[in-house]
C-alpha cells in the first residue's frame, strides 16, 4: 500500500512536471510571437505615414502577416487551456485513488 502512494506521487509529480514544461514552451512561442506582432505593427504604421505606394501594398502582406499570428497566438491559448484542462483532470482521478 505504501508502495502504490509513493507512485502515485511521483506519477503525479512527472505529470505536473510535464505540464509545467508544456506551459512554459507555449508561453515561450506565445512571447516570441507576441514580439514580432510588436515589430509588424511598428513597420505596418511607418508604411502608413509614409503614403508611399509601395509601402502601403506591403503592408497588406504584413496584415496578412499579423492575423497570421494572431491565429496562432488564439491556437497555443487553446492548446494551454487544453492541456491543463487534462493534467487538472488526470491529477483529481489520480487524488480520487488514493
Amino acid at each position: 500500500m505504501e508502495d502504490d502512494m509513493f507512485s502515485g506521487i511521483v506519477d503525479g509529480a512527472q505529470l505536473e512536471s510535464k505540464v509545467l514544461q508544456k506551459l512554459q514552451k507555449n508561453f515561450m512561442q506565445v512571447q516570441n510571437i507576441l514580439d514580432q506582432n510588436r515589430l509588424l505593427i511598428n513597420e505596418i504604421n511607418q508604411n502608413q505615414e509614409s503614403k508611399i505606394p509601395v509601402n502601403l501594398t506591403r503592408n497588406v502582406g504584413l496584415i496578412r502577416e499579423l492575423n497570421n499570428n494572431i491565429r496562432r497566438v488564439v491556437d497555443l491559448y487553446a492548446d494551454l487551456s487544453s492541456s491543463f484542462t487534462k493534467s487538472m483532470e488526470a491529477s483529481s482521478e489520480a487524488d480520487c485513488r488514493d
